[in-house]
């Protein structure tokens, strides 16, 4: 998209046992004008490409409606974060079953079904806050930044010429799948772990749900292909790691107890 995701598309992520795509497609990243130098590529410009490219991925997915019971709850949890530290975000749901979310540069945070229904709500809240932390830590400017930049100059080396090639919709197209496949350095992951852990605190959540979140992808990575899982799993040698940081954390602050996760019981029918 993850892009929760990601990325100017974090996202980081990609499928979880699934048939299900998201295609840019080769025409789809019309956001900037061919010839633009990758050394004067600004923050707009990348806002600018990731708002293009998650539109085309919302007519190619199917997007849950306003009044949709995924779309209330991704509101009913986020809308009152949609400024988060001076960002303008916006939330939609994809009725897709990989467990995969993303945000972009541009404020757009794309949440898959998939994760909503892994994740009870404290667990969401920290992991859509560790994908707001790389936006807030420019992290998705930078991919998409460094994205354009090897496309541009491949073309330069190949034509021996010392000016930035224009830049095609084959390759704006390549770099739409290369920001859906990018892995943060472990710098990046743990400064975005470290903000979903603080986003908590601040607004009074249960902190000891981060810890809960990264345990559920640790145990999901066993195994999988999927890219989002990988990547979130990818700051530390030992997937497990993050999760003990997190209830490091925790501890030191005074705030660590045994995670319960808010999983509600099926209610039978009364007899009559």
């Amino acid at each position: 998209m993850r892009k929760i995701i990601l990325s100017l598309l974090v996202v980081s992520f990609s499928t979880f046992k699934s048939n299900a795509q998201i295609n840019l497609g080769d025409k789809a990243l019309g956001a900037l004008q061919k010839g633009v130098a990758s050394f004067t590529f600004s923050d707009e410009d990348a806002a600018k490409l990731a708002k293009e490219a998650v539109a085309k991925m919302d007519k190619e997915n199917p997007v849950a409606g306003p009044k949709d019971p995924y779309t209330l709850r991704l509101n009913r949890l986020f809308l009152k974060h949609k400024n988060e530290n001076g960002l303008n975000l916006n939330f939609k749901v994809y009725k897709l079953k990989e467990i995969n979310a993303f945000a972009c540069a541009d404020g757009s945070v794309r949440v898959f079904q998939g994760l909503l229904d892994a994740m009870d709500d404290n667990e969401v809240l920290a992991v859509i806050g560790h994908e707001i932390g790389h936006v807030v830590n420019s992290d998705t400017k930078d991919a998409i930044k460094a994205a354009y930049r090897n496309e541009a100059l491949m073309d330069a080396v190949a034509s021996q010429s010392d000016k930035v090639a224009s830049v095609t919709d084959g390759q704006l197209g390549k770099i739409g799948g290369a920001l859906l496949s990018n892995a943060h350095s472990r710098k990046q992951e743990s400064e975005a772990d470290l903000f979903s852990y603080e986003f908590m605190k601040r607004n009074k959540y249960n902190v000891n749900a981060v810890e809960s979140a990264f345990s559920i992808l640790a145990k999901m990575s066993e195994g999988t292909e999927s890219t989002f899982i990988t990547r979130m799993m990818s700051s530390h040698p030992d997937s497990k790691a993050r999760a003990e940081e997190a209830k490091a954390r925790a501890q030191a602050d005074g705030l660590y107890k045994p995670y319960v996760r808010q999983i509600k019981a099926k209610v039978a029918p009364k007899k009559k």
